[in-house]
């Protein structure tokens, strides 16, 4: 299914702060988007034996229903103070918030989630939920960091360029992203320096490296353009570890667009090791897109 197939924006609700942030930014980018919004709760129920506790099984389930749905209710409310005419569901799932949020993926426009939920340690960067949605969701996340405060379109929209699947596809959400919003996109290729040997360093033609990266640049960057002329692109080449790189340059983005795995990564491995390094310390909202989630891929 593609991304314009797909229907709602969703957020995961927790009750936590960062919960909230999440739904602050989501209802405005539901509202640009012209989608609805749709509020999710994930409440664990646990089996009771032997069935003399049935009832005490039955009434925790009311509790921790009843409180997700008060969660729900002020989510609602955040969301409605930022988008007044906005069209907002919400329901109580049954299932760990990964889970349910992974089913909920296959039919969103974009999942959306805090940085951390309700029962992170505190100073900790990132929660488990948001390290494992963003693994494992069939579509495109956004994880919000700070207050949620909606983007500023004329900051960029930053995104990092290698000729993977991945991305591919998180090149294609970026552009399509800024085309939608009218914001300026930084394309960012950094290759960190492999060689620890200063010996061996000094023997590499660095002027060659550079112009060969600068050539798979111009590639990977090629059918984008063409596809999206109106967009403003600002080319940056650096001699950098990537997620270095693209955590430096989220300083004054909208939005930072990772793939899910990059050209590296081992095989079989949920989550590279780039957007697991970018995801914790980027100063913007960060978007994980997998390749079934972006948009077609052009050819070259």
């Amino acid at each position: 299914m593609s991304v314009t197939a797909r229907t709602a924006v969703v957020v995961g609700v927790d009750g936590s702060d960062t919960a909230l942030a999440a739904v602050r930014w989501a209802a405005v980018e539901a509202e640009g988007r012209g989608a609805p919004l749709r509020l999710v709760a994930a409440v664990v129920w646990r089996t009771y034996h032997p069935r003399t506790l049935a009832l005490a099984a039955e009434y925790e389930r009311q509790v921790l229903t009843q409180a997700a749905e008060k969660d729900l209710q002020a989510a609602v409310e955040v969301a409605r103070q930022t988008a007044p005419e906005l069209d907002i569901t919400t329901e109580v799932r049954a299932g760990g918030a990964p889970a349910v949020l992974r089913e909920e993926s296959a039919t969103a426009q974009l999942v959306v989630v805090g940085s951390r939920g309700r029962g992170g340690f505190v100073g900790l960067l990132l929660g488990s939920v948001a390290i494992a949605v963003a693994a494992q969701a069939a579509g495109p996340v956004v994880v919000v960091r700070g207050d949620g405060a909606p983007r500023d379109t004329a900051a960029p929209i930053v995104v990092g360029v290698d000729d993977s699947p991945h991305g591919e596809a998180a090149l294609g959400f970026a552009f399509d992203e800024a085309a939608r919003t009218r914001a300026p996109l930084v394309a960012v290729r950094a290759w960190g320096d492999p060689v620890h040997d200063p010996y061996l360093a000094g023997l590499i033609d660095w002027h060659a490296v550079e112009t060969d990266e600068r050539r798979l640049l111009d590639e990977c960057l090629a059918a984008r353009t063409a596809e999206h002329p109106e967009v403003p692109v600002e080319r940056v080449l650096l001699r950098d570890p990537p997620a270095a790189a693209l955590v430096a340059r989220s300083r004054g983005a909208g939005l930072v667009v990772v793939g899910s795995r990059g050209r590296g990564t081992v095989r079989g491995a949920l989550l590279g090791s780039v957007s697991q390094a970018v995801l914790p310390h980027a100063a913007a909202p960060v978007a994980i897109v997998r390749p079934e989630a972006g948009a077609a891929q052009p050819t070259r």
